[in-house]
């Protein structure tokens, strides 16, 4: 459906709110270059609020945010960014991270926190017990194994089912699809604001996780600088492969 028929049909009810995010989206750009102007604490607060509001798998927000503000720390994070201009210029620096290891902890946090009270008990059940069993693995996976074996036997008897998490490996790709969501959200969150934001992946991970006291299960997703766009903070102009190669309908 073009755009235009979008708009005429189901998309008109919603014409407000539609522009102001395709305003959002469409002047979002990856920039390079920040002006001194700062980005109010109140603001990037907000800003941090929406990004967790992201989507995420049962709501158990496997997510961290890291505000490098100490002007060592800062120096420090920038050279692990091989100092690039948008860490280096930028007006905050923040790591983006996700975790592997809390997921039991937060399924506790959900039932104590539920907004329904008393808590239904197919909720209970779920966080309880579903989320133990797609989540443990068991010493050298032998849960996973059998997890394996279950999982099989269930799809040829009774149809789809969904795979759990039988590695560290699974686990850790969950954890970051989760927090990748919230950066983004957290992205636009700063171009509704009127600031603008670089996502950066090339950083020496060690280095960082050492200068901000991460463990083995943190992994930092990518590096945000932000601030306010300077007049050479765009490098080219923005285009995208055609849709027909990318989008199918089947």
């Amino acid at each position: 459906m073009s755009i235009d028929k979008a708009d005429s049909t189901a998309a008109s009810i919603h014409t407000p709110n539609l522009q102001a995010f395709r305003e959002v989206v469409e002047s979002r750009r990856s920039v390079r270059r920040f002006t001194d102007t700062p980005i109010p604490d109140a603001v990037l607060d907000d800003c941090l609020r929406l990004a967790m509001l992201a989507p995420n798998s049962s709501n158990l927000q496997p997510w961290e945010f890291y505000v490098i503000d100490s002007v060592d720390s800062r120096k420090r994070a920038i050279k692990n960014c091989m100092n690039q201009n948008a860490a280096k210029t930028s007006a905050r620096l923040i790591a983006v991270v996700a975790r592997t290891d809390n997921w039991h902890d937060h399924a506790k946090q959900v039932l104590r926190e539920y907004p329904v009270n008393p808590v239904p008990k197919k909720v209970k059940d779920y966080y309880n017990k579903v989320v133990t069993l797609d989540f443990l693995r068991g010493p050298v996976n032998i849960v996973s194994a059998a997890k394996w074996g279950t999982i099989q036997v269930i799809r040829r008897a009774k149809g789809p089912i969904k795979s759990p998490y039988y590695t560290f490996d699974d686990v850790k790709n969950w954890a970051t699809n989760n927090a990748a969501l919230a950066a983004q959200n957290l992205m636009l969150a700063l171009r509704a604001h009127g600031f603008d934001s670089c996502p950066m992946g090339g950083f020496d991970e060690p280095a960082m996780k050492k200068l901000l006291g991460l463990g083995d299960d943190h992994h930092i997703v990518m590096m945000i600088g932000a601030g306010a766009r300077a007049d050479n903070g765009i490098y080219h102009t923005q285009f995208r492969f055609d849709p027909d190669q990318l989008v199918h309908y089947v």
